[in-house]
């Protein structure tokens, strides 16, 4: 069993930066794809980004498109999430996730594993 583990969170000032980092328990995990979800209250989760494992293509979420950027580190087995220009919008609660499937990397039910969630706050 896989156990993703999210950090980074906290809370910072509209237009600040933050940087989440998750890592897997087992370095020989080899996923398809890890991605980053959130979920604001009273709202569904939502797709942030993600990246292939093998090739590092990257899909985001249009209102995250230009300030938020995915990255892996495969010797770690690590994905990060820097995140840029905050906007009050981007308050939620973060979950990283891990796919080992193909399809459509933007749906969050092809995602098997999924870490606690950090949260980002972000003040207007």
């Amino acid at each position: 069993q896989v156990q993703l583990v999210e950090s980074g969170g906290g809370l910072v000032q509209a237009g600040g930066s933050l940087r989440l980092s998750c890592a897997a328990s087992r370095r020989t995990f080899s996923p398809s794809c890890m991605g980053w979800f959130r979920q604001a209250p009273g709202k569904e989760r939502e797709f942030v980004a993600t990246i292939t494992w093998s090739a590092g293509n990257t899909i985001y979420a249009d209102s995250v498109k230009g300030r938020f950027t995915i990255s892996r580190e495969k010797a770690k087995t690590t994905v990060s999430l820097q995140m840029n220009n905050l906007k009050p919008e981007d308050t939620a609660n973060y979950y990283c996730a891990a796919s080992n499937g193909m399809g459509s990397l933007t749906n969050q039910y092809m995602y098997a594993y999924w870490g606690q969630g950090t949260q980002v706050t972000v003040s207007s």
